[in-house]
């Protein structure tokens, strides 16, 4: 029992440690995620199922102890030798590893020896070998569930399923959606603080893992100079959001993300010009100037 309440104990003290972390400055609170809740119920449920299997544990070592105590006392009183018995455990643990005696080593002595060492003839753990009578049977099911019978779909058709749904899904979305008139060509500067919002979440949910939260560059280019890889326009922007861009990890966000979600974001990737984030990456793409007052717009976010 002082093994299960230890346990809780780390685990709490690993939770309010979690807590205590202070979060930089350009991170978002862990709460703030739409998935907070989810979390939450999943780790409650984890914790609980986790609990239980101890006290299952625990209960079974109980019942246990108590069993061999009483056949060890009636043999007392039986007058007879008291001999344990190997646990289920022990059992399945000898049985699939076949360990032979030690009286039995001379037996499967090699004679060969080298440098000194002696080797035994012991034969493969029965594990092993089932695992590799698994692997043989797993390879033939995939063999004919996957190419002989056409049951399951190879992953170049799987994608290409997906590829469908996903473009049905935006299919759908355009006509239910009254915001999906926004193209690259009617996409348009806001300066709307709960839209730059809207589109800073956007950005830190989906563009910070390859951009950094700063637009910084990690993967992605550095968003915050002047140098663009496919032009630094809000149209340009917008149409890398929407489209992606081949042989990337850009991919293309339409059917994702609304029309009106990715207007948000690409204006306020606008908004991270100038910053110059601490250990930005290096300017890539042509120096981009602006050929129109509107693309001269800077928009300005209190955020």
């Amino acid at each position: 029992m002082k093994k299960i309440v230890s346990l809780i104990l780390l685990m709490f003290s690993f939770l309010a440690s979690f807590a205590q972390t202070a979060p930089s400055p350009t991170a978002t609170a862990f709460w703030d995620d739409p998935l907070f809740m989810f979390y939450v119920v999943v780790g409650f449920v984890f914790v609980v199922v986790l609990l239980v299997l101890l006290v299952a544990l625990y209960m079974l070592q109980v019942l246990n102890f108590m069993v061999k105590q009483a056949t060890r006392e009636r043999a007392q009183r039986l007058g007879l030798p008291y001999k344990e018995q190997p646990s289920f455990w022990a059992k399945l643990w000898k049985e699939s590893n076949d360990f032979q005696p030690l009286e039995n080593e001379a037996d499967i002595l090699l004679d060969h020896n080298y440098d000194g060492i002696r080797e035994l003839d012991n034969h493969l753990p029965p594990w092993w070998k089932w695992l590799f009578y698994v692997t043989i049977i797993f390879s033939g099911v995939y063999l004919v569930f996957y190419h002989l019978s056409d049951t399951l779909p190879l992953p170049l058709k799987e994608y290409e399923n997906e590829l469908t749904v996903a473009d049905e899904q935006a299919r759908k979305l355009k006509a239910a959606s009254p915001a999906a008139v926004i193209d690259e060509n009617t996409v348009q500067l806001i300066t709307d603080a709960s839209a730059l919002a809207d589109g800073k979440t956007t950005f830190l949910n989906n563009c910070a893992s390859c951009h950094r939260k700063d637009g910084g560059g990690d993967i992605g280019p550095n968003l915050t100079d002047e140098y663009w890889k496919h032009g630094g326009s809000i149209n340009d922007i917008f149409k890398v959001v929407r489209q992606g861009v081949q042989g990337t990890n850009m991919i293309a966000w339409e059917g994702f993300i609304s029309p009106e979600k990715m207007q948000n974001v690409a204006n306020y990737v606008l908004t991270l010009q100038g910053t110059n984030p601490e250990n930005g990456k290096k300017p890539e793409g042509e120096l981009y100037k602006p050929k129109a007052a509107a693309d001269s717009v800077k928009v300005q976010a209190s955020l």
